[in-house]
């Protein structure tokens, strides 16, 4: 939960990084929308990981085997999304993931390969009108 006073900061916050956000979901398939992404945050199920010229939404995923902490949209400078990878390696071993994983665009597989990270699952979409 937000504390009561961060709002006004946090708002602030979320709409600087706006467009990266809504290109990230928008490259993402539209899953989401904007304030699906704002009140997941405010609730505490989503988390924002906003930089000087990026941003990253995040949620931890219980499986019954594992506990993710999986980056979902992530947008911006490529450079400042990679620099975040520390910090997101100490949040999830705080919060007990046993895993990272990302969703994204097959490019982010040779640019996080020195980081660890590896190619595990392709995913199809087939959109139904």
């Amino acid at each position: 939960m937000l504390a009561e006073d961060k709002v006004e900061e946090f708002f602030a916050e979320v709409e600087r990084c706006r467009d990266w956000i809504e290109a990230a979901i928008e490259n993402g398939g539209d899953t989401h929308n904007f304030k699906d992404i704002v009140d997941g945050i405010i609730s505490g199920t989503m988390q924002f990981w906003p930089s000087a010229n990026a941003a990253a939404i995040t949620e931890i995923v219980k499986y019954p085997n594992k506990r993710v902490l999986h980056i979902f949209l992530a947008g911006g400078k490529m450079e400042e999304i990679v620099n975040m990878n520390e910090d997101a390696i100490k949040f999830a071993k705080l919060n007990k993931c046993d895993a990272i994983t990302i969703a994204g665009r097959r490019g982010w597989v040779k640019v996080l390969k020195e980081k660890g990270y590896c190619e595990m699952l392709t995913t199809l979409a087939k959109e139904l009108n």
